[in-house]
């Protein structure tokens, strides 16, 4: 996201504090809550968003499985997702609906920090803006989790080093905090391109497809 904001974040779980949305689990085990907050990464943004509303505006599709929330809960159909996510917000800006998102859940997700290169904002006070949020999901008795920048083709080369600089900077905290850091960017970063995702796994250089989407839910996620 270098010369344009690109949009970050969305699943399906829901509350309308968030304007998101909610997967259900029809499995007779221990439901675990996962609220998971960020920007259009967390959405499913460009094929879906967890706000209808929304959803139009932006021009979006309505498809649930473009949500790396979806594929997880098809995986383990204890969970109960929470999407709140939003597109083209920074980490200052996730950072306010923390306490509306958190609400009844067990385990709270973490994500975002592309719009903060986007918009120029210093990997360091992105960091430190995760790792409050961080913070402030364990002092409300949640079990946290803190998901990596995933690659962006459309911001490559020059948003390319700032990303894996925002993303030591979280494997860092992620040790210091003693909470698992999801490897979003590892899971869909190309081999034979470092610094960009697989074609298949990219809707528009910006955001997963479907295909990436499920590789985050599938191959990325783990519960604490």
């Amino acid at each position: 996201m270098v010369a344009r904001l690109a949009p970050v974040l969305l699943v399906a779980v829901a509350l309308a504090a968030c304007g998101s949305s909610t997967t259900t689990s029809t499995h007779s085990g221990k439901t675990i809550f996962v609220a998971a907050l960020g920007d259009s990464i967390t959405a499913g943004s460009p094929g879906y968003d967890p706000s209808h509303d929304q959803a139009k505006l932006l021009g979006f599709g309505e498809n649930p499985q473009s949500q790396w929330e979806y594929w997880a809960q098809q995986k383990d159909p204890r969970l109960v997702f929470r999407n709140c996510g939003v597109y083209g917000e920074r980490t200052d800006e996730i950072a306010r609906r923390l306490v509306a998102c958190r609400r009844g859940a067990d385990v709270l997700v973490v994500q975002g920090g592309i719009n903060d290169i986007a918009q120029g904002v210093p990997v360091a006070v992105t960091a430190r803006n995760l790792r409050r949020m961080v913070e402030r999901g364990k002092a409300l008795g949640l079990r946290v989790e803190v998901a990596e920048v995933i690659p962006w083709n459309n911001g490559y080369p020059d948003a390319a080093p700032k990303i894996l600089a925002l993303n030591r900077l979280i494997d860092a905290m992620g040790r210091a905090e003693h909470v698992r850091v999801l490897p979003f960017y590892s899971v869909l970063d190309d081999p034979k391109h470092p610094g960009r995702m697989v074609d298949a796994w990219t809707a528009d250089g910006d955001h997963p497809s479907v295909e990436g989407y499920r590789r985050l839910g599938e191959l990325a996620f783990r519960l604490p």
